[in-house]
């Protein structure tokens, strides 16, 4: 069983139903047994970094989350559940991240012709073999929405990346950790490959 955390994000039926398509189990929660019994946990979402700490906080999410990490449980984080994932970010200032990964969250730099947020098809590079692209041809295209982007502290974690205006940590995999800054459930018959990847951990 897949738990998908449901922390008031937006964005999270869309990554259940794309689960459900690949004839897997998945569920909605934020009952944090379910969490802990689950095969593979999700924290996806569209949203505020700051806003979504504090509900993670509210919902006593945060360590469920780190307890499912430390136990080895394959996780995903995707767009802002990615960000979560971090120490920091430029969007809410003096709010900690979960801090499970080591980086930061930059705001997308201001360039004449680029749309802030960020929102459209991009190809994906790939500086090395990540478990979550198995099967997919060279760089892919997958679907953004963001006005934020990862710089990771650790560059043999990043698996993706993209350029929009910018180099950026599209996609990076510690461990049993993964997480993509795009969102692979709208990404078609890529993003749909990447998710069977991830449920077949």
């Amino acid at each position: 069983m897949v738990a998908i955390i449901d922390y008031d994000a937006g964005n999270i039926k869309s990554v259940e139903k794309a689960l459900r398509f690949l004839g897997q189990e998945a569920v909605v929660t934020r009952d944090r047994e379910r969490i802990r019994k689950a095969d593979k946990v999700i924290l996806p979402g569209v949203g505020a970094f700051g806003d979504a700490m504090e509900k993670l906080s509210q919902y006593g999410l945060t360590e469920v989350i780190k307890e499912t990490v430390d136990k080895g449980t394959p996780f995903l984080g995707i767009c802002l559940g990615l960000q979560l994932l971090f120490g920091r970010s430029d969007e809410a200032p003096g709010v900690e991240g979960l801090g499970i990964l080591k980086g930061e969250i930059l705001r997308i730099p201001e360039r004449e012709g680029l749309k802030i947020p960020h929102m459209g098809w991009n190809s994906l590079g790939f500086p090395r073999g990540g478990r979550l692209f198995r099967g997919l041809e060279p760089n892919p295209y997958v679907y953004f929405v963001h006005s934020y982007y990862l710089k990771a502290a650790e560059e043999e974690i990043v698996t993706a990346k993209t350029e929009y205006g910018v180099e950026i940590h599209a996609s990076v995999e510690k461990g049993n950790v993964y997480a993509c800054q795009f969102h692979p459930e709208k990404s078609g018959e890529t993003g749909l490959q990447i998710l069977k990847n991830f449920a077949g951990l």
